[in-house]
């Protein structure tokens, strides 16, 4: 009898043991107490994703070991600052290397040159041929930013508009109400414009290249645009008027050296409580009013763009998306990926630390806003509705076009005479852009 209960023993110990081996074979993944096979259609394979040192990519590293477990990729992931991130790029793909396989770039500023060199797989067949990815989800301004020769050459991660920060506190006190439209901020500036008591009026990027985004809004409101098809229109009446009102708030109300000022300048200032007003990107609402770096975040408020003639019409553009490499080695396993990162689950997941996504169905969902002020939420699904789909001339050179652009409107701020004839010389230098690349 004992043989036989000992003979049983070793049989059953036996059966566990294969069992073990057979399921650590297989993969296997935890839920609770319940346990069920995961199979990892890409198990052994490896990309890499290139990425700016941006809040986006810190939100999604601490979720890559989870689509690493779904999908057996190993995911090896490189951050560089943006002009550094320009350059690796370049570097790289002109090269012809397979790797990154995945990169962060900036749809409105390398988009254009990027595709016309061959560095940007078209995703269309991607997206339209995976109805479970729910493409049409998508803001259409944030997808047009990112098309090329009507091409779809990246997807949108994190979307842009402009807005108007002030002073709640400072207006309260003023009897001054929030300006609904551009000549309102301009006399509300003006009113609280204290600099003996350090206080500035407006605040907002000065520098040449670094205030053509932010200009764009005002150009747009007063009817203008910086083209139109193929003709280059900074020196018409509306253009002039929206150059002329940006450039004369930063020189008569703006604080010393703003001239040579972009964002972090910009929001550094006002988040010490130096200016009552600014306007910018929605997404460095952080920078603006982060209690561990800002002496007003209790009294910053957030207001649509103000209406000029044309009314209020502001930019509403995709600032950064993710791209695929062409040559990339694996595009499945690429494409897996950005699936994944761009999918609503994890748009989800990285707005709500702050990174404005671009899905319609995240920005409904009351998960999906609960990273930004509840004031700032109504202003971005106001401003998130139409908009203008870029904030800069849309060619390959943009570089020079900034410089053309900016060149005016700091003329403007240094009290130019000839303001007219500059913006004549500017738009003759854009057109030259223009129809170079019409060759």
């Amino acid at each position: 009898m004992k043989r036989f209960r000992s003979l049983w023993m070793l049989t059953a110990i036996w059966t566990l043991l294969v069992s073990v081996l057979a399921s650590g074979c297989t993969g296997i993944s935890h839920s609770g107490d319940n346990r069920r096979e995961s199979p990892q259609p890409f198990q052994g394979k490896t990309i890499t994703l290139v990425t700016a040192n941006h809040p986006w990519a810190d939100a999604i590293k601490p979720l890559l070991p989870e689509f690493e477990a779904e999908t057996g990729i190993n995911v090896i992931i490189q951050g560089f600052f943006e002009d550094q991130l320009t350059q690796k790029l370049t570097l790289q793909l002109t090269t012809g290397s397979e790797t990154p396989d995945v990169f962060m770039y900036r749809p409105l500023q390398e988009g254009k040159l990027f595709y016309k060199n061959g560095w940007l797989e078209p995703l269309d067949d991607y997206v339209q041929k995976d109805a479970k990815y729910d493409y049409s989800d998508f803001s259409g301004e944030a997808i047009r930013s990112a098309t090329v020769d009507e091409k779809l050459a990246g997807i949108p991660v994190i979307m842009e508009q402009g807005i108007l920060y002030y002073r709640k506190d400072l207006l309260q006190k003023a009897g001054i109400p929030v300006p609904d439209t551009i000549d309102e901020l301009v006399s509300a500036a003006r009113k609280l414009h204290d600099p003996d008591s350090g206080v500035y009026g407006f605040i907002a990027r000065g520098g040449r290249s670094a205030l053509v985004t932010q200009v764009s809004s005002f150009l747009y409101s007063e009817g203008g645009d910086f083209t139109n098809g193929q003709k280059a229109t900074i020196n018409t009446p509306e253009a002039m008027r929206a150059f002329t009102i940006y450039g004369s708030l930063l020189r008569d109300y703006g604080p010393p050296g703003v001239i040579n000022m972009s964002w972090p300048q910009a929001s550094a200032l006002f988040a010490e409580g130096k200016a009552a007003f600014y306007t910018d990107a929605n997404s460095i609402y952080k920078s603006a009013s982060d209690p561990a770096r800002s002496t007003i975040s209790e009294h910053i408020g957030y207001a649509s763009f103000p209406a000029g003639r044309s009314g209020s019409r502001t930019y509403n553009i995709t600032s950064w998306g993710l791209a695929m490499n062409p040559r990339a080695a694996d595009k499945a396993a690429a494409w897996a990926f950005i699936r994944w990162a761009t999918s609503k689950e994890i748009v989800l997941q990285t707005q709500r630390k702050g990174n404005p996504g671009a899905r319609h169905s995240v920005w409904n969902m009351s998960k999906g806003t609960a990273g930004f002020p509840k004031e700032m939420v109504e202003v971005i699904k106001k401003s998130g509705v139409g908009g203008v789909d870029h904030d800069r001339p849309t060619v390959i050179n943009v570089a020079e076009a900034r410089e053309t652009v900016g060149e005016i409107v700091q003329r403007v701020m240094m009290g130019d005479p000839d303001l007219q004839q500059a913006a004549d010389r500017a738009n003759a230098a854009l057109q030259a852009i223009l129809d170079k690349e019409a060759e």
